[in-house]
């Protein structure tokens, strides 16, 4: 197994891997106001959190439950950024759309930036073949409010890739969340 380059990183997204696509680490936006980084580095890709947040919420005493998951213990953010409660999270998603080849593991890493604030970026490996945009969870782990900000930097994905193709990738499994776009809560 090998961890993929910047090189390979362009090679892949010109065939449709990452889209929208920016070809190395921008660093700053419009009028040159600073950002948090996004685009291809060194040996891996940073994502972008898009401008869609779900904030979650105990208004009405709900249980969390993975296998029934009540969509009503979230509140609907849109806009430039978002404010997470202390002790809280919130979902968003890549506002890059991603296809894995077959022969590829992505690992999602959050970015040292949020992860110094007390704000953990968390996401599970997108395996060979799986394709949509990422649904990001971002905890609070402080006991302040959080401001997490659309349009910029928020994880960064790495690129391994395996001797050989697997043998039963996601979408071979007709994986639950394969083709997902927008924000997609847990599914039993």
């Amino acid at each position: 197994m090998s961890i993929k380059s910047d090189r390979w990183i362009r090679q892949m997204a010109a065939k449709g891997m990452i889209s929208p696509f920016a070809e190395s680490q921008v660093r700053a936006g419009e009028g040159g106001a600073a950002v948090l980084s996004y685009g291809v580095s060194s040996y891996g890709y940073d994502v972008r959190c898009a401008p869609e947040f779900r904030v979650f919420t105990n208004i009405n005493s709900a249980v969390v439950d993975p296998k029934n998951f009540d969509d009503n213990s979230f509140v609907r953010v849109d806009g430039g950024s978002c404010v997470i409660p202390p002790n809280s999270f919130a979902l968003s998603r890549s506002l890059e759309y991603i296809a894995v080849p077959r022969d590829i593991l992505v690992v999602c890493l959050g970015k040292s930036t949020y992860a110094r604030c007390g704000i953990i970026v968390n996401v599970t490996p997108l395996e060979p073949e799986w394709e949509g945009h990422i649904t990001l969870e971002f905890s609070n782990t402080t006991p302040l409010p959080a401001k997490i900000y659309a349009n910029e930097g928020v994880a960064q994905l790495l690129f391994l890739q395996a001797d050989e193709e697997c043998e039963n990738s996601y979408k071979d499994r007709a994986g639950k969340y394969q083709g997902q776009t927008g924000i997609v809560p847990p599914k039993a």
